[in-house]
């Protein structure tokens, strides 16, 4: 039986130390942004914005030039960065907390705007840095150390869904939602992600992914288990799919 080997994308460094919690999807989200970038060749082109939270970490694994955005206001710096070097290609890596808290009118407004900026949401429905809050997408129901008996639908309302909000902008080129739990979804992901970053190659607006991703640690869950429970309680939530992609009429 061949064996099959895998070859490290160059964007990944090579002396880089793991530091996301065992068991954590970042590591698979990371690798998979590298590879799409490599497969594009923009290494050498591309200027990332990372904001506060477990995503901001993202710049001690790839060999690119990184921004650190205060929390929250990563799309308003990358806004800046590709207007001033409308050249170069321009990502974001966030959280949920981050993107669609404290970050929502900056995420939504450079979507309205149609920059062509490409951004990756991690959605693990809480805090994860800081101790395992009750963040914005935190699901009905759902125990965390700000909602010990549960979210509570009247007090703290519905969770936003992210991928369906960003869609209805009419700057966006592309939106969709997916998830990391086995491999067949890792796949479509990593689909996603090149379809956002080649919409920013195409000049065609906003491109936009929202992962679904486990938080072992603060869940309290093992990795097997944490993906159950992104099967079993996000997915049904947050339905994994395409909900804006301009290519589609353009191409058809």
């Amino acid at each position: 039986m061949a064996v099959q080997v895998f070859k490290v994308p160059e964007c990944i460094k090579k002396d880089m130390k793991y530091t996301f919690c065992p068991g954590c999807d970042h590591g698979i989200a990371v690798r998979l942004v590298a590879e799409v970038l490599d497969e594009l060749g923009l290494k050498e082109n591309t200027i990332g914005v990372a904001s506060i939270g477990c995503s901001v970490t993202i710049y001690d694994f790839l060999d690119l030039d990184f921004l650190e955005a205060p929390h929250g206001r990563a799309l308003a710096e990358a806004t800046g960065v590709k207007r001033a070097k409308p050249d170069k290609f321009v990502f974001t890596y966030q959280g949920d907390g981050d993107f669609a808290s404290i970050g929502l009118a900056e995420s939504l407004h450079t979507a309205l705007r149609g920059e062509k900026i490409s951004s990756i949401c991690i959605n693990n429905t809480t805090y994860g840095m800081t101790g395992g809050q009750l963040g914005p997408t935190t699901i009905l129901g759902q125990v965390t150390t700000t909602s010990p008996t549960g979210r509570n639908l009247e007090y703290y309302g519905y969770p936003i869904k992210i991928a369906e909000h960003v869609a209805l902008c009419d700057g966006t080129a592309y939106s969709a939602r997916v998830s990391l739990d086995s491999v067949a979804n890792i796949k479509k992901a990593k689909q996603a992600i090149k379809k956002a970053f080649e919409v920013q190659l195409k000049g065609l607006g906003f491109g936009f992914v929202e992962i679904l991703s486990t938080c072992p640690t603060n869940w309290r869950m093992s990795p097997d288990k944490a993906h159950e429970r992104v099967r079993d309680e996000m997915m049904p939530v947050f339905k994994p799919g395409v909900y804006k992609d301009v290519t589609a009429v353009l191409e058809g």
